[in-house]
């Protein structure tokens, strides 16, 4: 989470892959929930770009701040151009910050 670009929004399934737990979708989202506050856990979708029915706040607050990140949502709580938005690094870098 820590790397991800401030365009970009990523889903729990490709987090927890890049964790090495591929399946672990919804640890994320329990993480996510109770996680340090410091990361931007409001570019965190599902993986077909909606936003989070759990989110602090609701879908509206996490609307705010996607759109103050320049990314927009749609009118069913969808991330608008999803594809382009979504990031998935190929190659995990053992560097990478995810937490």
């Amino acid at each position: 989470m820590r790397d991800l670009p401030n365009d970009k929004v990523t889903t729990y399934g490709d987090l927890a892959a890049m964790a090495g737990s591929p399946r672990a979708a919804r640890i994320v989202g329990g993480i996510a929930h109770q996680g340090p506050e410091d990361l931007p856990w409001h570019r965190l979708v599902n993986a077909q770009g909606g936003l989070a029915v759990g989110f602090h706040g609701g879908q509206a607050v996490q609307k705010q701040l996607l759109e103050q990140d320049g990314i927009e949502c749609d009118e069913n709580w969808r991330i608008s151009n999803f594809g382009d938005r979504r990031w998935r690094p190929t190659d995990f870098d053992q560097n990478l910050r995810l937490f």
